[in-house]
């Protein structure tokens, strides 16, 4: 019986390194090594080969995710091995190369990552452990995680990352999680510090290679933050401008956030449409458009808070500045519907399939949904929502403005062959 013919070689060559450096390095991974024209990595990486690796090694510059297409360009046709650390497919390297090479030129050997042997010696099962990495990412973006009971593990950015992850979770309520750092794992000089409480962390930083591990732990008296739309008012900075808890539910409810999808939210207030829109899913994005310069600010503040740091904050006035903002999946409108021509230029905008949802409380502006229900159809509805208050002796209702909801799904055309229309944003 013959054997398949080997596949050809690939133009670049990615293996995985751990802290025990060459020692853990496979056979085969080391035969990429002493067989390459180039070595490319950071520069404790390539410390890490011996004298027998004989190709030029050049290490990475900063920022790296530019210089990618540019560096092996520049040393096309030869051989090239780069060194990442762990499994280069998880937070690694691999996805920029995949991205600029694609998969068919290149191969990639992993090494054990760091999640798995942190799991390994805590004894936490992998697929129970929520990782968020914090390398050249704000550390805001570990409270949308925080959640009583979960497992964290967190990629850290180096020696002062466990300090800064103490700090967060105190500010955030979350000050009796247990905390551990485990240090180069998988090398000899592997090291884990026994459990302490955020609240009482007071260690010096240590080796700039390790990943902090969370057990959280929520204070009896910090706000409880649910996982689905909706959050308390109170999570929220505002002056009023909030879409309310009920009204907010229902409005997630209709724009219907999935993963990797794109939002506006157009007239911004305190945010929390799309910072909600964020939580949802991490690979969700979204921006905001508010004229009001105080109120951007505050945006910012609300989802550096919530956990969602990357929330992008225009400011100005619609429809003017939605030109080539990138093309949304979602459009919510929450102000400003009277401005002329807003409406025409967010349907615009939207792709096929693409969704809108416009909220208002004034007879004007539900004049202007009631006769875009009547040109694009979808669903025209009223929200009211009342709250037991105290009426003398006794309890009673009151009621809150209502609000008209206009939702609807831009239609899907037959194929033609021929590109759609253009549209106020740009194309993704």
């Amino acid at each position: 019986m013959t054997r398949p013919s080997p596949p050809p070689p690939a133009a670049v060559t990615v293996v995985g390194l751990g802290a025990d450096g060459w020692d853990g390095v496979p056979e085969a991974a080391r035969d990429e090594f002493r067989a390459a024209d180039v070595l490319i990595g950071g520069p404790r990486q390539l410390a890490l080969l011996p004298p027998e690796c004989r190709g030029e090694r050049i290490a990475w510059p900063s920022p790296l995710r530019p210089a990618v297409p540019a560096l092996l360009a520049a040393h096309a046709g030869r051989r090239i091995a780069v060194l990442a650390s762990g499994d280069p497919m998880f937070y690694g390297i691999g996805r920029a190369l995949t991205e600029e090479l694609g998969p068919g030129a290149l191969r990639v050997l992993p090494h054990p990552s760091s999640v798995s042997y942190a799991c390994a010696r805590l004894g936490w099962p992998v697929e129970d452990v929520e990782v968020v990495t914090l390398v050249g990412r704000p550390a805001g973006r570990l409270a949308a995680a925080l959640h009583e009971g979960r497992r964290l593990l967190v990629l850290s950015a180096g020696a002062a990352t466990p300090a800064e992850v103490a700090a967060l979770l105190r500010d955030r309520g979350f000050g009796p999680s247990r905390m551990r750092v485990l240090e180069q794992l998988g090398g000899p000089a592997e090291r884990m510090t026994d459990a302490a409480a955020a609240d009482a962390w007071e260690r010096p930083p240590g080796d700039p290679l390790n990943v902090v591990a969370v057990e959280c732990r929520r204070a009896p008296d910090a706000l409880r933050l649910g996982a689905v739309p909706g959050l308390p008012d109170a999570a929220y900075e505002h002056d009023g401008q909030l879409t309310k808890r009920h009204v907010r539910a229902a409005t997630l409810g209709a724009l219907a956030p999935a993963p990797g999808e794109v939002l506006w939210d157009i007239g911004g207030g305190s945010g929390s449409i799309a910072v909600e829109w964020l939580r949802t899913h991490p690979s969700c994005r979204a921006l905001t458009v508010e004229r009001d310069p105080v109120r951007a600010e505050r945006i910012g503040r609300n989802a550096e808070r919530l956990g969602v740091p990357g929330l992008r904050v225009v400011t100005g006035a619609a429809p003017a500045v939605l030109t080539g903002l990138p093309r949304p999946d979602a459009v919510f409108v929450g102000g400003g519907l009277t401005a002329p021509g807003l409406l025409d230029a967010c349907w615009r905008a939207l792709p096929e399939g693409g969704r809108l949802v416009a909220n208002t409380v004034t007879l004007e502006s539900e004049a202007l949904l009631a006769d875009a229900y009547r040109r694009h159809g979808g669903d025209l509805v009223r929200l009211a929502v009342a709250h037991a208050v105290p009426v003398g002796g006794f309890t009673g209702w009151r009621q809150a403005m209502p609000v008209t909801q206009w939702a609807v799904q831009k239609p899907v055309q037959q194929s033609t062959g021929v590109p759609a229309a253009g549209t106020a944003g740009a194309e993704r």
